[in-house]
């Protein structure tokens, strides 16, 4: 089996993320995994939502869109006729995501958003919005703390995702849109810096994949996620 993009089943597309490219936002960076690149900005606000308040507890949330042209045909924006329940679904899980190793207690009563937009989609935009999104919650929380709101990052750990799948019968790491349209299996792996789990999303599109075929998965998965976390660190400085 040969991958479209020439790949061996183990290799991650190119990664690159470029910081601090949103002047206005706390904390922001452009990511790119192969062509599918994304524009991740925290925002803080000395505020939590309403459920919150006085609790003596922060909030981390997230919003997720693409452009119109992010993909091969326009798409009209969200914001003309609501929102999918697909981006509903995403910008669920990157909440969920960065929440896994944030200490809200510890962050005090502060709300950080994160917007994840997609401005050019090849596959994986959800585990790319993850891994950049969790890039620009550190920044963020890296000025909060030389604002001295804190003396040490709320921090449990970092967090990055990936995809994969089985591609005409082989287990493969970081899925493309081609391989991605034609899986057999689709994954989405979110795993800390210090490998805990944080979700995972498997569908058989076809045919039933066996208990050893997700145990390959997995550890393709941790595999990827590895090399991200170091990308992530590389970055940051931390």
């Amino acid at each position: 089996m040969e991958r479209p993009s020439k790949r061996q089943p183990d290799e991650l597309r190119k990664i690159t993320i470029e910081p601090n490219i949103n002047k206005h936002a706390e904390g922001s960076c452009l990511i790119k995994c192969g062509d599918t690149h994304v524009i991740c900005t925290a925002t803080v606000e000395d505020k939590v939502p309403m459920w919150m308040r006085n609790s003596g507890r922060g909030w981390v949330t997230a919003e997720y869109g693409m452009i119109p042209r992010a993909t091969g045909t326009r798409t009209d924006r969200e914001a003309k006729k609501g929102q999918s329940g697909r981006t509903q679904e995403i910008q669920r899980l990157i909440g969920r995501a960065l929440r896994s190793v944030v200490d809200l207690k510890a962050l005090g009563e502060i709300c950080i958003k994160i917007d994840c937009d997609v401005v050019q989609a090849d596959g994986g935009t959800r585990t790319a919005s993850i891994t950049g999104g969790y890039v620009a919650l550190h920044l963020a929380l890296q000025k909060l703390r030389a604002q001295r709101r804190f003396y040490a990052l709320p921090l449990f750990d970092t967090v990055s995702a990936i995809s994969c799948g089985i591609y005409e019968g082989t287990p493969v790491l970081d899925l493309d849109y081609i391989e991605d349209s034609n899986a057999q299996t689709d994954s989405n792996f979110v795993i800390t810096g210090k490998g805990g789990i944080v979700e995972i999303q498997g569908t058989a599109e076809r045919t039933p994949f066996t208990p050893d075929e997700f145990k390959r998965l997995y550890e393709l998965a941790c595999k990827g996620t590895t090399e991200i976390s170091k990308i992530q660190h590389d970055v940051l400085g931390e």
